[in-house]
């Protein structure tokens, strides 16, 4: 096992990979920009280095800054997280070829996986259910129109190499067509650096399943049930939970096992998430994320894992301790604490004067805050994540409702008001929703 690992991130999950690596003995080394000198995941760290300015592509991004804070504090192994390098192949390819462990999967499918298009080709080769669509990259204009005809409007177009949201534009008519996909490539050339795209069929009332795999070198896979992460706001996720309050035990072992044969013809190693949108009773794959999810609390809360120290370990060389099926046991639900205007959502950097971090049966915080901190406004809004486990559904609605009653962070402005908000909503509580609904709801309709 490892010494001492460098975890090449910040924020909450800095601060929750640091906190399994000590419960496991391992030392850590922390990573911070000028502007996170204060922060919370380098006060907890064993060690810290400085590694630039705040910008991320001078600091977070900077690979030859992480790779030297590695060694010169003797770092054997780097977890990158999520976000930031944790799906950059080159990374993760010079990581390794500098003697360090890379804590992810191997840098050939990170690149599989990272382009959508040759994503999308491999899910078909291996009998994954797709949208229609382009089956590869759109080329002109002409093409455009005869994929749109032939699967029918609405379409999506998608950046190929991207994610979170960016590069995706809906079009309704041919007349839309040009201009949605010459907005959807400026946009992913300026995010990606890469301008290709696809088209989809748009689903209109779909919801957003995912599955936890877990993958070891010695051929062992296992799929840990699904998440559903229906409710987003600009296809950003909002609140998670697991088990899905909409499928059936046949469905969720169905998708699961036909998530992890596909991981294991691909020779996958680590933790990854196979992505699915579901729509009157189908499964379509969207896409794979090859690293930890913002949202693998809920999974750890109904199966009783650390997927941290699983990644840990697998990275390690150890197989998979567990190599059956995994039962889950009870509910969990995430909501994401961004330091955001409730209403605007427009960013809310500043120093945070008052903080609260509720507790009691169920409760859990994943958080980078602390009374006197500073959140800076160079990086993602969320600060936190507030995870509820309970026995029943009822009961992690309730617990959640209790928590964020009892949240307290002053100084800045958080989406907390909109979480409360969410709980109390009927449809919600019914689980009567889809990918759609947050948004309408934000914009004073219904679910």
């Amino acid at each position: 096992m490892f010494k001492k690992v460098l975890i090449a991130n910040r924020g909450e999950i800095a601060v929750r990979i640091h906190r399994t690596c000590r419960d496991m003995g391992i030392s850590t080394v922390a990573v911070h920009s000028t502007a996170d000198a204060d922060a919370l995941h380098v006060k907890m760290a064993n060690e810290s280095v400085c590694i630039g300015p705040a910008q991320s592509d001078k600091s977070y991004l900077h690979i030859p800054a992480i790779l030297a804070a590695a060694e010169v504090t003797d770092a054997e192994a780097i977890h990158p997280g999520y976000g930031f390098l944790s799906e950059n192949e080159k990374f993760a390819e010079i990581v390794t070829a500098s003697g360090f462990t890379f804590i992810g999967p191997k840098a050939e499918h990170i690149r599989l996986m990272g382009d959508k298009v040759a994503a999308l080709e491999y899910a078909k080769k291996v009998g994954l259910p797709t949208i229609p669509g382009s089956d590869g990259a759109v080329g002109d204009e002409k093409h455009a129109f005869e994929i749109a005809n032939r699967i029918g409007y609405p379409v999506i177009i998608k950046a190929a190499a991207g994610g979170g949201g960016r590069g995706m534009k809906i079009a309704h008519s041919d007349a839309a067509l040009p201009n949605m996909i010459a907005m959807a490539r400026a946009e992913a050339k300026a995010a990606f650096g890469d301008a290709t795209v696809f088209i989809e069929k748009f689903l209109e009332k779909p919801r957003h399943i995912e599955i936890q795999i877990l993958a070891d070198s010695h051929g062992n896979v296992i799929h840990l049930g699904e998440r559903d992460c229906t409710l987003q706001r600009r296809h950003q996720k909002v609140v998670e939970e697991s088990p899905s309050p909409v499928l059936s035990q046949n469905q969720r072992e169905s998708l699961g096992e036909l998530s992890a044969e596909a991981c294991r013809k691909m020779g996958y190693v680590g933790a990854g998430t196979m992505e699915f949108l579901y729509e009157d009773g189908k499964f379509y794959f969207i896409e794979m994320n090859t690293r930890l999810q913002v949202e693998h609390p809920v999974t750890e809360l109904v199966t009783g894992l650390d997927l941290v120290e699983e990644q840990i370990r697998v990275a390690a060389g150890e197989e998979l301790r567990l190599k059956g099926k995994v039962a889950l046991r009870g509910h969990a639900i995430e909501c994401r604490i961004n330091a955001e205007c409730p209403d605007t959502f427009r960013p809310s950097p500043g120093k945070v004067d008052e903080y609260f971090a509720p507790g009691g049966p169920g409760v859990r915080v994943d958080a980078s805050l602390y009374p006197g901190c500073t959140v800076p406004p160079y990086y993602d809004a969320m600060v936190g994540k507030l995870i509820v486990h309970g026995n029943t559904r009822d009961q992690a609605l309730a617990r959640m409702r209790r928590a964020l009653e009892e949240y307290v962070v002053g100084g800045i402005k958080t989406n907390l008001p909109l979480h409360r908000r969410i709980m109390n909503n009927d449809s919600f509580i019914n689980g009567h929703y889809n990918v759609h609904s947050l948004e309408r709801f934000i914009q004073g309709g219904l679910f």
